[in-house]
């Protein structure tokens, strides 16, 4: 049968964690900018 040890791996690595946040909250938010950018420029010249 399968082991059932007590073993939780290393401690969590704070700053690799908030450094992956850090980089998602400036993609979703250049992603955003980016998509409303898109959105203006199409209500302007296609409209």
């Amino acid at each position: 049968m399968a082991e059932h040890g007590n073993s939780h791996g290393n401690a969590m690595d704070y700053a690799e964690h908030e450094k992956t946040y850090n980089l998602f909250i400036g993609m979703v938010k250049w992603g955003t900018i980016s998509v409303v950018a898109i959105v203006v420029l199409m209500a302007i010249f296609l409209v």
